[in-house]
């Protein structure tokens, strides 16, 4: 790990020849993939109508969006991540 530092802040950079080939799935593509499927998973709209009506949201969308995270997280540190990241056998079912 090699510490960049832009603007007076610090950020962990990894470098490894994968990034700077431009092969293979990097963490920010997991992290689309799980935006995504919460996106589709009708998580953001359960959450703003519990917000803005007061009644809970299904507790089964709250667990899926847990879910989802954590297997983003699992993915993300893997090394290499798996080209097939994107495919459901790496996700929970909705």
């Amino acid at each position: 790990m090699f510490k960049v530092i832009e603007g007076g802040r610090g950020r962990a950079v990894q470098m490894d020849d994968r990034s700077e080939k431009g092969r293979g799935p990097s963490r920010d593509d997991v992290r689309r993939e799980a935006a995504r499927r919460i996106d589709d998973s009708g998580y953001h709209l359960s959450r703003i109508r519990e917000f803005a009506t007061g009644v809970p949201m299904l507790a089964s969308l709250k667990h899926l969006s847990l879910q989802i995270d954590f297997a983003a997280e699992a993915l993300s540190r893997l090394d290499p991540i798996p080209d097939d990241f994107r495919a459901d056998g790496y996700w929970p079912a909705g």
